[in-house]
């Protein structure tokens, strides 16, 4: 009976003197610089290249190296990147684009011929070329200090020496293994014993020590190129995959311009397509219409305004977004005022029941977002993937790490935006974002977690601005996530999906939106993983925070 009386009580985070009530913690606060992750090492590890007089480029490549050794379940260099940059100096934000194409050899009729109307999860098919460590080496030669070498030594030392395993990295890794360890090579080098190690057990990868060190000291070519490339088109090929030496050879990343929509005097930053940012845009320019302040967080009124400009955003996330290179992604139109007053009209006071889901992998996904600034201003929001937790299971001997399964995003219907082409980027879920007012930097963040991210990124943002919260408040207030995937009929969606709500919202909430006619239900491990460093224009204070969902550390010094 205690137990029973108790229970409600722990969900709480504590009697907190100051803050909100879901608050986890206080933001941390520092100016020489910060770091935010969600391995506690990594944000170490960032740390300590920044002490050695790197920049926050550096130390977000030296942080997500660490992440890549002991949150594989999540990223590596198996998979690719994006990041956005604010160069103080010039008062700009460099967008970077480092992900991979298809394999040149993998036709449509490949996949014709095998009778497949999705391409598979798992497995050689939907391998891609892995864009991390191009992206490392471009972020290095363009905003570098130090060598690429002393950047990746904190990696290459607990790969060596070894590191514990963080509690939810454990649960996700036990999770992976039994769907990963019939690829050959996956249990050898990615398990212990043919297990998943435990919390705080410790994890050794000499291989990826070995090959860190590599592109340490002769940067994308120990990947791209040589022995390394030729090991990974042998074993794709003794897997039936299609992914070559040549396919890696002629990878690059592509410095992009970041695009934006301003929100109540803020400037939100994202990347423009293949990835799915804009879809934060729309819902962001969708939602700037209503008076959000005055209805408070957590009422139905904003829930429901929330959930249906989501919706809307996200049928034009299926039509439209895909490489610009292939198809044409009329950016400029859906990120309009006047397009988003059309959108808006659309809402009514019942919840929508049809609209256009995509193809189902769109809404899956796991990955790292990380934030790191310096003493000079420079900040830095970057995300990397391996797309399905740790990926495809295809693990070419020698080398420690798993490659990527991201080329399941591409369509297989012929004739849509993000219809399957060799030598092409898939659609991409993974977005870092940031925030500016008059010109100055405000705020490098992520929220990871395959669809969830834009939904994610437009909360963050109302979190601030609309309702007034910190940094780390922003963060940890209760989550919404509307969840699109459920079964369809026909290419229509017809029960408007379900929304999930997390702990903290009254239940008066649930039966408002149950009266507008919304499917409500619960959701477990989907609300997304978040990182941020805000920045004072006025005083040069930098304010982190790191997701109490997960395992990480906000720190700065």
């Amino acid at each position: 009976m205690l137990t029973a009386l108790l229970a409600p009580l722990l969900l709480v985070p504590g009697d907190r003197i100051t803050g909100r009530e879901f608050a986890s913690r206080s933001e941390v606060v520092a100016r020489n610089g910060m770091a935010a992750t969600s391995v506690p090492l990594a944000t170490q590890a960032a740390l300590e290249i920044l002490r050695a007089g790197g920049s926050a480029v550096d130390a977000a490549i030296a942080a997500n190296a660490v992440q890549g050794l002991l949150e594989p379940t999540g990223c590596g260099v198996g998979g690719d990147l994006f990041a956005l940059v604010w160069e103080p100096k010039a008062k700009r934000l460099h967008g970077l684009n480092a992900s991979g194409r298809s394999p040149a050899t993998l036709s449509p009729e490949e996949f014709q011929k095998r009778g497949l109307k999705r391409i598979p999860s798992l497995g050689p098919l939907p391998v891609s070329v892995p864009g991390c460590v191009d992206g490392w080496c471009e972020l290095s030669a363009k905003f570098g200090k130090l060598p690429l070498a002393r950047v990746l030594e904190p990696a290459v030392r607990y790969a060596r020496e070894g590191a514990p395993v963080t509690e939810l990295v454990a649960y996700y890794w036990a999770r992976s293994v039994p769907a990963l360890e019939k690829f050959d090579g996956f249990a050898a080098q990615m398990t212990i014993d043919g297990r998943a190690p435990r919390t705080g057990e410790i994890w050794r990868n000499a291989n990826l020590a070995n090959l860190l060190e590599r592109i340490g000291q002769s940067g994308r070519s120990a990947f791209y190129a040589g022995e390394t490339a030729a090991a990974i088109e042998t074993y794709m090929r003794a897997q039936g995959g299609f992914l070559t030496a040549a396919d890696l050879a002629a990878h690059r990343s592509d410095w992009v311009e970041p695009v934006s929509v301003n929100y109540r005097g803020y400037d939100v930053w994202e990347l423009p397509p293949p990835g799915q940012g804009i879809a934060a845009l729309q819902i962001l320019n969708v939602l700037e219409g209503y008076d959000l302040k005055s209805w408070g967080f957590g009422s139905t009124a904003y829930v429901h305004a929330f959930v249906e400009a989501k919706k809307l955003a996200f049928e034009d996330r299926a039509r439209f977004y895909a490489d610009p290179a292939f198809a044409k992604v009329p950016t400029a139109g859906l990120l309009s005022d006047e397009y988003a007053a059309k959108q808006r009209a659309r809402i009514g006071e019942k919840a929508a029941k049809t609209f256009e889901p995509g193809n189902p992998a769109l809404e899956d996904g796991d990955t790292i977002c990380l934030s790191t600034a310096d003493a000079s201003g420079m900040m830095v929001s970057l995300i990397q993937s391996n797309y399905r937790g740790m990926g495809s299971g295809m693990t070419p001997p020698g080398l420690g790490f798993v490659l990527q399964d991201r080329g399941e995003l591409f369509d297989l219907e012929p004739g849509r935006a993000n219809s399957y082409a060799p030598s092409k980027r898939p659609f991409h879920t993974i977005i870092p974002g940031f925030m500016t007012k008059d010109g100055e930097a405000v705020l490098a963040f992520g929220l990871m977690g395959g669809a969830t991210q834009p939904q994610g990124h437009a909360q963050i943002v109302v979190n601030l601005v609309d309702f007034g919260l910190n940094t780390q408040e922003a963060g940890d207030a209760p989550r919404i996530l509307h969840d699109g995937s459920s079964e369809p009929t026909g290419e229509r969606m017809t029960d408007g999906g379900k929304v999930s709500l997390e702990e903290g919202f009254g239940w008066e909430v649930v039966r408002g939106l149950l009266q507008k006619g919304h499917v409500v239900g619960w959701n477990l491990g989907d609300y997304g993983g978040y990182q941020a460093i805000r920045r004072d224009p006025k005083t040069g204070v930098y304010f982190g925070a790191s997701e109490s969902r997960k395992d990480g550390q906000a720190a700065g010094y």
